[in-house]
């Protein structure tokens, strides 16, 4: 099997997958796609060098890196009338839905930070090494993405809270647990 076989069996098997990822970096369609093509392109040279195992764990290593650098200094549209991806399950869900939606109005780096920390499960030093910056900017980028995200998200859920659950004045949030052993 040639390498042009190779990569293209990867691309089929694999591509949905790649354009998922990158939509979680992302948070455009479009700019998912056009995200794999560029890493598929830059690993197409020593494609022949990448071990079969690993191929998929280094273009997204590719991906993170292009979607680091691509926009750093330029402001994320917050609306995205583009469609989504209809083949995730996860999309169902009101939650899923307005989650995409929080992630999509974060700045592009603290979203990247977001999603390698909770969907990749990496360490705070392993996001600081893949994408070349210190500990402390990877720390500082979740911490402000975190609070961008549960303010996003409240605000959903304050807008949607029917009238009889609404806080009294004067009742914490600690209320419930207050008659708890």
């Amino acid at each position: 099997m040639s390498a042009q076989d190779d990569v293209a069996a990867f691309v089929a098997a694999r591509r949905k997958a790649l354009v998922r990822f990158g939509y979680m970096l992302t948070g455009d369609v479009a700019a998912a796609e056009d995200l794999v093509q560029e890493a598929l392109l830059r690993c197409l040279a020593g494609w022949h060098r990448l071990d079969p195992p690993g191929m998929e764990s280094y273009v997204r290593k590719v991906m993170v890196r292009l979607a680091w650098r691509a926009r750093r200094h330029t402001p994320h549209p917050v609306g995205s009338t583009q469609e989504r991806p209809l083949d995730d399950i996860a999309q169902a869900s009101a939650a899923a839905v307005d989650l995409r939606a929080a992630l999509a109005a974060l700045p592009t780096q603290q979203r990247i930070v977001l999603v390698l920390r909770y969907w990749q499960d990496l360490t705070e030093a392993e996001i600081a090494d893949l994408v070349g910056c210190r500990r402390g900017t990877v720390k500082s980028r979740l911490s402000r993405g975190i609070v961008q995200l549960r303010s996003h998200l409240g605000s959903l859920n304050d807008s949607a809270t029917p009238a009889a659950e609404t806080k009294q004045p004067g009742q914490t949030r600690l209320s419930r647990w207050e008659d708890r052993p």
